[in-house]
């Protein structure tokens, strides 16, 4: 059998339609009231969540100027940059792969025009494992499962990726009938927050689904949160309520 096609028979997380939209609505990445606008609105409550969370679990003063100075961190599914770059401006040495080079390429050319130094690769989590990569203090995985071909090898691959005591962050949509009607009916096609078609509800991930893939993986799920939006003050929340939106936060034994 030749290289190519044994590598044709390679499981993958890689899910063609899926990189084929994100990469058709590339170019509107930073445009804050265009297509990808829900993640503005929602940016600033996961990067708190993020970083509290580290500060936290690596004690730092969340306070400092630069609280990830000195940490590794790896953003999975990183799009357009909108968490690598913040990432990066708290000092963590920031590393971003997406499996589509049309992000990358955006990406890139934003983190140059904002002069920040981010290394962003076209590829998979489990094209880094392959080769070899360093292990990371800290791994995202932000929006992304619920577009994946394959969530188990998806969810081991980046575990592989933390280092024996550091952590992962996962955010993404729980399998529910209030998610289905908010996150799907409710923003693509009644609010149209989002394009439609963006999200397919038999992808949405329970979270007991990922900590079992994670445990499996030598990782321990220590909090969870759910995000709520707010219609009244037109903003996100961190809440206790995981029907939608929600956030985990494992643990690799160190």
């Amino acid at each position: 059998m030749s290289a190519a096609a044994e590598s044709a028979l390679k499981p993958t997380t890689v899910d063609p339609g899926e990189v084929e939209k994100f990469s058709k609505m590339a170019a509107e990445w930073w445009d804050p009231f265009g297509k990808f606008k829900p993640l503005h609105k929602f940016n600033p409550v996961r990067l708190a969540y993020i970083r509290d969370g580290a500060c936290a679990h690596f004690a730092r003063d969340r306070r400092a100027k630069l609280p990830l100075q000195g940490l590794r961190l790896l953003d999975v599914g990183c799009g357009g940059g909108l968490v690598a770059e913040p990432m990066a401006r708290l000092g963590a040495e920031v590393v971003g792969v997406d499996a589509s080079e049309t992000n990358i390429k955006v990406a890139k050319l934003h983190a140059e025009e904002g002069g920040l130094n981010i290394d962003y690769r076209a590829g998979t989590v489990e094209s880094l494992v392959e080769a070899g990569e360093a292990p990371f203090d800290i791994v995202l995985n932000l929006e992304a499962v619920e577009h994946v071909a394959d969530i188990d090898l998806f969810l081991q691959s980046s575990a592989a990726l933390v280092r024996p005591g550091g952590f992962m962050i996962v955010a993404t949509i729980n399998r529910t009938l209030k998610a289905f009607a908010l996150a799907k009916v409710g923003a693509e096609y009644i609010l149209g927050w989002l394009p439609r078609g963006t999200h397919d509800p038999r992808k949405f991930v329970k979270p007991e689904e990922i900590k079992m893939a994670l445990g499996g993986a030598g990782m321990t799920v220590t909090a969870s949160a759910g995000v709520a939006y707010n219609p009244l003050l037109d903003i996100w929340r961190v809440s206790e309520n995981t029907d939608v939106n929600y956030m985990l936060t494992a643990v690799k034994a160190g």
